[in-house]
């Protein structure tokens, strides 16, 4: 029998791919006018595990699979498909490397389309738009899952280590983790791989050299990144518009420039998606009445504004603002620098850290500031603890509940109803794996090789306990990410950017500032850092569309509107 037959399972179990929905025959017509038929041999290879790019295969006769470290000896069934199913996965669409090997199951028959003419289906046809996108969005989801795709070696009181799985999970990237303090086996495979434990933590990339002690960026770079120092010959990229902050608010922006003509650069510091792309559902976002996930409006917008030209850096951060004579520059932790008239600032928040007593051990290790699919997987089957009262703690509190039973929900104020959407608070009302605890604090945590409990005090009586929890959700507000700023703008008391009508008019001699400019002209501000912004995501969306009009506005009264191709 052959190895890659369709009823085997993977290593973990079932495949970590979801079978396709198959194509139909009206579909599989568009699709041919735009690749070739191809007579496959047994085994033969249709794209491989490092490639910098791969086509797009449909199975006409025959079938093909999918599978992670083809050839060695731990190889790994990811998925396999047979007549009128494709393959294929999210990377291929927004322009990383190839995670795995495609290979025929035996003699057959394959459509073959070109990389760019699905880039171009993908944004003209919307019915195989839409087919083909939640296919890569499920698959994507089932592989962070099932860890498949990387492998990191580490141990779990590395803080590097922590940093390196937080960066996979806001990339949404799929990974084994072997925990030198929990796997007997991790050192024989150090010893194999030749690794002395000072190289720790080390991730393997499939089809790529192995990586020792990374930072998150080395690893983006692995994936198809822009290495550092590429721009131009003075190490700077230059651009009509730069967005800084890839959220809705950032990815709206960059959506909406780059439509309009003008050269675009968004820089993100994680991941695209900002906090929304790590919700879990998003239920009150219009046009989408069953809801979609932070992850999925993520991937929607990336591939947008990949389709519009945007030029895309992600683990990409500012560390330095600087205007002269007109042109702002924005310099970043690897280096590169990056140039432009206008600037769209949307570098939203970040969660507040929970203040309790050695609360950064575990950060990463059990406690998050984050609830996917790779966080709660971690967690499946135990008792949990979100921490918040606002829309991010009840989403996550629903979501978790999916998977672990019970789920604490920790709130200081007297109600949910106070910064709550309804529809959270009905959803958690009928769950009865939620329980609501108001008026409640965490104070410590209890853990011995991980986390076992909360301390919680109840605010009214005083009344300690300790309620049993595998990992704790934190979600208790958020400060603005303006550090890089260095107070060149001018912000409220808390430090979030003012604009337009908020900012003093004494502050400058100047023209009145437009909605979003901030104190700086040319420099406008969107999203949950803008000081007074309404934190949903619908709102942020709306503000990086408005901001776009707005920089052409803020060109014609300065007269300088010529100066865009």
């Amino acid at each position: 029998m052959h190895r890659f037959h369709r009823t085997e399972a993977g290593r973990n179990g079932n495949p970590a791919w979801t079978p396709a929905s198959p194509l139909s025959a009206e579909q599989l017509r568009r699709l041919a006018a735009h690749g070739s038929e191809h007579r496959a041999t047994s085994e033969e290879i249709l794209f491989a595990a490092g490639d910098s790019a791969y086509d797009f295969f449909v199975v006409l006769e025959g079938s093909a699979a999918v599978v992670e470290r083809f050839g060695e000896p731990d190889e790994r069934l990811i998925a396999s498909y047979g007549p009128a199913e494709f393959l294929g996965e999210l990377d291929m669409l927004t322009g990383e490397r190839a995670r795995f090997t495609g290979v025929t199951s035996g003699p057959g028959r394959v459509l073959r389309v070109p990389l760019e003419r699905i880039r171009t289906l993908v944004s003209q046809d919307a019915d195989l738009s839409e087919h083909i996108l939640r296919m890569f969005l499920a698959r994507r989801a089932n592989l962070v899952r099932k860890g498949a795709g990387l492998t990191l070696i580490g141990s779990r009181y590395d803080e590097r280590c922590r940093a390196l799985m937080q960066a996979f999970s806001a990339n949404r990237m799929g990974v084994t983790w072997i925990d030198l303090e929990e796997q007997p086996d991790a050192e024989a495979l150090l010893r194999e791989l030749r690794v002395p434990v000072t190289d720790l933590p080390i991730v393997l990339v499939p089809g790529r050299p192995l990586l020792r002690n990374p930072l998150p960026a080395d690893v983006a770079a692995e994936f198809g990144e822009p290495p550092a120092g590429a721009g131009d010959d003075d190490g700077q990229d230059s651009c009509d518009l730069l967005v800084v902050g890839g959220g809705p608010a950032g990815l709206a922006a960059a959506v909406y420039g780059a439509s309009e003509g003008l050269r675009t650069v968004l820089l993100d510091a994680a991941a695209f998606g900002g906090q929304a792309g790590t919700s879990s559902r998003i239920e009150n976002y219009l046009g989408f009445p069953a809801g979609l996930s932070g992850a999925e409006l993520a991937a929607r917008g990336v591939i947008q504004a990949a389709k519009f030209g945007v030029r895309l850096h992600r683990n990409t951060r500012a560390t330095a603002f600087a205007t002269h004579c007109g042109l702002h520059t924005v310099t970043c932790e690897d280096g590169r620098s990056f140039s432009a008239r206008d600037v769209i600032v949307a570098t939203g928040a970040r969660y507040r850290r929970l203040a309790v007593p050695r609360i950064e051990a575990w950060e990463g290790n059990g406690v998050h500031y984050a609830a996917t699919v790779a966080e709660a997987g971690n967690a499946a089957g135990r008792p949990v603890a979100v921490i918040g009262g606002a829309n991010s703690a009840g989403q996550a509190a629903v979501f978790l509940a999916r998977t672990s039973d019970p789920v604490h929900l920790l709130v200081r104020g007297e109600d949910l109803g106070h910064s709550m959407s309804r529809y959270l608070i009905d959803a958690i009302a009928s769950n009865p794996r939620i329980r609501v605890r108001l008026r409640t604090e965490a104070v410590g945590i209890t853990a011995d090789s991980s986390i076992t409990g909360l301390e919680v005090v109840d605010r009214a009586t005083g009344r300690l306990s300790t309620p049993a929890v595998a990992a704790v959700f934190v979600f208790i507000g958020a400060t603005p990410c303006t550090d890089w700023l260095d107070g060149q703008l001018a912000t409220d008391a808390k430090g979030f950017v003012l604009t337009g009508h908020d900012l003093d008019a004494n502050l400058t001699d100047r023209r009145a500032p437009l909605p979003f400019e901030t104190s700086v002209p040319g420099v406008f501000c969107v999203g949950d850092v803008r000081s007074g912004s309404v934190k949903r995501v619908a709102t942020a969306v709306g503000e990086g569309s408005a901001a776009v009009r707005l920089v052409f506005d803020r060109r014609r009264a300065d007269g300088t509107e010529l100066l865009y191709p």
